[in-house]
């Protein structure tokens, strides 16, 4: 299942990110693909503010790795982009975060590739000004559930 969003400004994003929270049916996986600048953060960012986080959002670029506690258990902020290797992923204890207990958002999957379990959602966002189209893909039934209920 498939679905395409156009979000006018960061404002969307955000908003698109929250509405993306409400509708999260529990622990999962979301893979998010765009070039630098595209919001991929600032979605995340709409997410747990949803979510009940009340402070910074920082871009996980440089430490690769943010985790926040919420009111429905831990989210896991991933950005892969400075990744050398997928197997940096074992170093860094990320096993456990894909253990189903966690809601798990990851930048840039691609460098995880072989390493990273299938995704339930990945959203692929996409340019134009300062637009952004977002175009989301189920990759399980947990998935596509959360995409009919944000229809």
């Amino acid at each position: 299942m498939e679905r395409t969003w156009v979000l006018e400004d960061e404002a969307a994003q955000l908003d698109f990110g929250a509405r993306l929270a409400r509708a999260l049916p529990g622990p999962l996986c979301v893979y998010l693909r765009g070039p630098l600048g595209a919001g991929k953060t600032t979605l995340v960012r709409g997410a747990l503010c949803a979510l009940g986080h009340t402070g910074p959002v920082r871009s996980p670029t440089y430490t690769i790795l943010e985790t926040y506690a919420v009111a429905r258990g831990e989210v896991c902020h991933l950005d892969l982009y400075r990744l050398g290797s997928a197997a940096e992923l074992e170093d860094i204890g990320a096993r456990e975060l894909f253990d189903g207990r966690h809601i798990c958002f990851v930048e840039w999957p691609e460098r995880g590739a072989g390493w990273l379990p299938p995704a339930d959602l990945e959203l692929d966002i996409d340019m134009a000004g300062s637009s952004r189209r977002v175009q989301a893909r189920a990759g399980s039934a947990v998935g596509e559930a959360l995409l009919e209920s944000m229809a």
